[in-house]
């Protein structure tokens, strides 16, 4: 099994909010892959499904982001799960808005959501990076962060993660690669 975990903040007030995009991008993947309906559960939403021949477990923390880690090694201990089952889709600022890229390890660079992920979890999971670029100056990043997306940037936001929902088998499988340049062809179209 899989942790697949979607970084963001609970509440009505910030669904669109930039910084909730990776709780977009798994409600994406679990709605285009038919997966069960999200329960409550390990301090926030789970749900459960298979992409391919691989058992995924779902995950958005309601703990907010500074406290995503609690609910993240809740889920991973009750599955008895390890760091190389993780995975966290999250905004970054040092990506230009809607595009993508895939590492293991690294920094928190900041956001507080892998901050909280990496005292839980260590810093050894993948990390599914969805630019929403930079507002240039580093006095305007929480205003940028917690901001909506405009109007203007919803068809290329539903475009994104619905690239990234088709292409999820080929993380699933542990192709990296092959996903990011999956997502970046059908983004071009």
């Amino acid at each position: 099994m899989q942790l697949w975990v979607g970084l963001g903040n609970p509440g009505a007030q910030y669904a669109l909010n930039r910084h909730n995009v990776g709780f977009m991008a798994v409600d994406a993947i679990a709605e285009v892959h038919g997966f069960d309906p999200w329960k409550r559960a390990f301090q926030g939403w789970a749900a459960q499904g298979r992409i391919g021949s691989t058992r995924l477990l779902l995950l958005k923390p309601a703990t907010f982001m500074n406290e995503s880690g609690r609910a993240i090694g809740e889920a991973a201990r009750f599955y008895k799960l390890t760091v190389a089952d993780l995975t966290v889709f999250h905004d970054e600022l040092d990506l230009a808005p809607f595009k993508v890229k895939v590492k293991t390890g690294g920094g928190a660079a900041g956001h507080n959501g892998l901050r909280s992920t990496d005292q839980h979890m260590g810093q050894d999971y993948r990390r599914v990076r969805l630019g929403i670029g930079h507002p240039g100056h580093k006095d305007r990043v929480n205003g940028h962060v917690l901001g909506n997306y405009a109007k203007a940037e919803m068809d290329p936001l539903a475009d994104l993660l619905g690239a990234v929902a088709a292409e999820a088998p080929w993380l699933a499988a542990g192709d990296d690669a092959r996903f990011m340049n999956e997502v970046a062809l059908r983004l071009q179209g």
